[in-house]
C-alpha cells in the first residue's frame, strides 16, 4: 500500500489573478502486510481485532466471502498514513472508504481515504491532500 501526501495552493499574481501552484509531494508512506499475519491477528485477538477499523470498513468487509485481504489492505493504508503524518493518531482516525456507485458494472467506486475531523482540518489548513489505496 502506498500513500502520497501532496501540497497544492493558489497564489495571487500581480494583476490580482489567482495562479495555481502545482502539487508538491510532501511525503510518501508505504506499507506491505501479509494476509496470513492479519488472519493470525484476527484468530489471536478475536473481537478486539475489530477495534482497528471504522464501522464503515467493518460493514464493507463482512460482506465479502474472504474479508482478510480487505482487512489487510485497510491495515496497510493506516500504517502508510501514519508514516507520513507528523503525529500519532488512533486506528479509527483514518479509514478506507468504498463509496457505492450509481449504476455501472461495479457496485463500489475506487477506494478513498477518510479522515477524522481533526486530521481533515489540519490537512486543509496545510493545503495537503492524500492519495491512497
Amino acid at each position: 500500500m502506498h500513500l502520497l501526501a501532496i501540497s497544492t495552493r493558489w497564489e495571487t499574481a500581480p494583476a490580482g489573478k489567482l495562479l495555481y501552484t502545482p502539487g508538491v509531494i510532501v511525503a510518501v508512506g508505504h506499507d506491505l502486510i501479509e494476509t496470513a499475519r492479519i488472519r493470525s491477528l484476527l484468530e489471536r485477538e478475536g473481537q478486539r481485532f475489530y477495534r482497528l477499523f471504522a464501522p464503515a470498513e467493518l460493514d464493507y468487509c463482512v460482506q465479502l466471502t474472504d474479508p482478510i485481504p480487505s482487512y489487510a489492505a485497510r491495515f496497510a493504508a493506516k500504517e502508510a498514513f501514519q508514516k507520513v503524518w507528523p503525529r500519532p493518531h488512533g486506528w479509527r482516525d483514518v479509514w478506507v472508504e468504498r463509496p457505492r456507485t450509481l449504476g455501472g458494472p461495479f457496485p463500489y467506486a475506487a477506494p478513498l481515504l477518510g479522515f477524522a475531523p481533526h486530521i481533515a482540518a489540519e490537512m486543509r489548513a496545510q493545503g495537503w491532500r492524500a492519495h491512497g489505496p
